[in-house]
């Protein structure tokens, strides 16, 4: 049975759940890079779609209309289109969906600053702080939900619990565009109805082995000795699995932690052998990466390239700068440079990447001004891009070579404050 095919489990209480104690939430927005590219398209709303780059590219996302037909995150693109011939393509747009993360991350942090991103577009968020001053958990994730509908214009699935474990199983049992409470006395028989294959950790080899044991439900696996379960698939994860057949889960939310380095790369449609088109790609990677890394309020030493060759060979090669940076023109002065100390000629490549590496914050740097720079250099220059960007959106501003790049959107609303939970009577 496939994981995104589970059903909530029937509740046994016909009164609406108590949330009291359950202050983890796990927010995860529906089938996001999807839902972010239809918002220009709306007349594709409802219809098979699917989000990925052409020739051998895989897909970052699909419809729940184009997954009906079993298309799947990862799926080689080739093989989506034979599975769902008369869905729409769509090329993705990375820029956009890391600006409408941004904001739905700001949404978050107007409630808590108790966020543990596990990607762009899903988070686990500790709202106990927040309780007294908006509402109850259900209420702060309704808000949620509203807010990012009505400012976003996608829709997420939310999951409250008292747990990481069981927040996550109930905003997927959720989806599309729901949210599930788990009171803290309904965990067990919760979790204990549902397939094996439901439970974080258990990948298509162990369900073979689970199954292989005769063990279907979570409720057989919570019911198994531990020293069997141990025997089959080893001590750590036989005793988390026992663990979380039981619904224990003592992790608590961990805040994000500072990147150690921000990158990007591009996978080519074909193998690319013109060195100017591969110079040009290293420019906009080179540009994309330092205006995350200006926006994450970082700069970074070490600048690494990654070089992936028609036989998938790949080779990445770095150089450490005398100053941190934070410049697109420095970025990709020594991407450049490094790429062309390969002396690769017409080397058929597959794929291209730039990253940062060794982020501090912007203000622990020491860059210090040379005596020959100009009172407005390369940073200033960058700044009204990204002020230039943050008004007009990704790609208002950008260098001349890339002038044929698609133009930008429009940025997102600015986040509205959460409102208090009506008083009771």
């Amino acid at each position: 049975m496939s994981r995104r095919q589970f059903q909530p489990p029937p509740r046994t209480d016909a009164a609406p759940p108590d949330d009291t104690g359950c202050t983890i939430l796990h927010v995860d927005m529906d089938a996001f890079y999807a839902s972010a590219s239809l918002i220009d398209r709306p007349e594709l709303r409802g219809t098979p779609v699917i989000i990925g780059g052409g020739g051998r590219s895989v897909v970052l996302s699909a419809t729940y209309e184009a997954r009906a037909f079993g298309v799947t995150s990862a799926m080689p693109m080739t093989r989506a289109r034979r599975l769902c011939p008369h869905a729409t393509v769509i090329t993705p747009d990375h820029d956009r969906y890391a600006a409408i993360s941004a904001a739905v991350m700001a949404t978050f942090e107007s409630v808590t600053d108790q966020i543990e991103p596990l990607s762009l577009d899903e988070a686990f968020l500790d709202v106990s702080g927040a309780v007294r001053r908006i509402g109850p958990p259900s209420f702060v994730g309704q808000w949620l939900r509203d807010t990012i509908a009505d400012e976003q214009g996608i829709t997420c699935s939310v999951g409250v619990s008292s747990s990481k474990f069981v927040a996550k199983l109930a905003s997927g049992l959720a989806k599309p565009d729901g949210l599930l409470v788990v009171p803290d006395g309904e965990v067990v028989g919760f979790v204990q109805q549902l397939p094996v294959a439901a439970l974080w950790g258990v990948g298509d080899r162990t369900e073979e082995v689970l199954l292989q044991l005769g063990l279907r439900t979570v409720g057989d696996i919570a019911h198994t000795p531990l020293e069997t379960l141990q025997r089959a698939l080893g001590d750590a994860a036989g005793a988390h699995l026992h663990d979380l057949s039981w619904g224990r889960d003592p992790r608590r939310v961990q805040p994000s932690q500072v990147e150690k380095s921000i990158g990007s790369d591009e996978t080519f449609p074909y193998d690319v052998d013109d060195p100017a088109v591969i110079q040009r790609e290293l420019l906009r990677l080179a540009d994309r990466t330092a205006a995350r890394v200006r926006s994450a309020g970082m700069a970074g030493r070490t600048v690494t390239i990654r070089v992936r060759f028609a036989d998938f060979t790949t080779i990445t090669r770095s150089r450490t700068l005398r100053e941190h940076t934070d410049v697109s023109r420095d970025i990709y002065a020594t991407a450049r440079a490094l790429y062309d100390a390969l002396g690769l000629q017409r080397a058929r490549i597959r794929l291209v990447g730039v990253r940062l590496e060794g982020l501090i914050p912007v203000e622990r740097a020491a860059i210090q001004p040379r005596l020959d720079d100009p009172d407005y250099g390369w940073r200033e220059a960058d700044h009204a891009v990204d002020r230039a960007s943050a008004r007009f959106g990704p790609g208002a501003v950008r260098p001349a070579s890339l002038v044929a790049e698609s133009a930008g959107f429009r940025p997102p609303p600015r986040t509205r404050q959460p409102p208090r939970a009506p008083s009771a009577g």
